[in-house]
């Protein structure tokens, strides 16, 4: 009796261990993140995520590379460059990151009030002939403002500081635009030979000082490249 116990007992630990060897091990989901360092006055940052640096040095105007992740909650934490990442941040957040999703970090507005404009970004190919465009306002004393081609045309309308005009597909083709007031009449912004790609998608940030210094400008970034 005993040795049949002992025997069953052995095999059930082959089948355990043999089943353990035959599971695969578990997939990781990742997502992905990146910053545009969008704070007219602020100084260079570090960017940590879960208490390590996950983007150094990051300086106005300027966008980082995609960075990969595990998906989850992100512990966003942004610190002068330079210091530790245990350090009180400008931004503390806790961002949830789905899998397989593309996120944008913004660091927005004056130094003394920067806060993060958090955007979900859509990297899906546009249709054979066109390429995908959005548009950020992320200048903090500009008023609400149109986006306009030279005839004016309207691509994006009525954008206030902070707010985000949805993708649109347009026509890969070389465009001037222009960045006008809510009015639609007074233009604070040309863009002369803007170069949308067939296939590309970008985000066009409004960024700087409409009376101020640094001034105002556009940003444009490539967001599938």
């Amino acid at each position: 009796m005993r040795n049949a116990i002992k025997g069953s007992l052995v095999a059930l630990s082959f089948v355990l261990v043999t089943g353990c060897e035959m599971m695969p091990p578990p997939v990781q989901s990742n997502a992905r993140i990146r910053v545009v360092h969008a704070s007219p006055d602020a100084p260079a940052v570090d960017v940590c995520g879960n208490g390590a640096v996950a983007f150094a040095g990051a300086t106005f105007p300027g966008a980082t590379d995609y960075a990969e992740v595990p998906a989850g909650t992100l512990a966003v934490n942004v610190v002068a460059a330079g210091s530790d990442c245990a350090t009180d941040g400008v931004i503390v957040a806790d961002l949830p990151l789905a899998a397989d999703t593309d996120t944008t970090v913004v660091a927005a507005n004056l130094l003394a009030d920067i806060e993060p404009i958090v955007l979900n970004d859509d990297n899906s190919d546009p249709a054979a002939g066109s390429a995908k465009v959005r548009f950020v306002h992320a200048s903090p004393d500009a008023p609400t403002v149109d986006i306009t081609l030279v005839d004016g045309t309207t691509l994006f309308d009525n954008v206030a500081f902070k707010g985000v005009g949805d993708y649109i597909e347009v026509d890969a083709q070389t465009v001037d635009l222009e960045v006008r007031d809510e009015t639609g009449e007074n233009v604070v912004l040309t863009l002369p030979g803007v170069t949308l790609e067939d296939g590309t998608v970008y985000t066009i940030y409004a960024i700087g000082l409409l009376a101020g210094d640094p001034d105002l400008d556009a940003l444009i970034t490539v967001d599938n490249g």
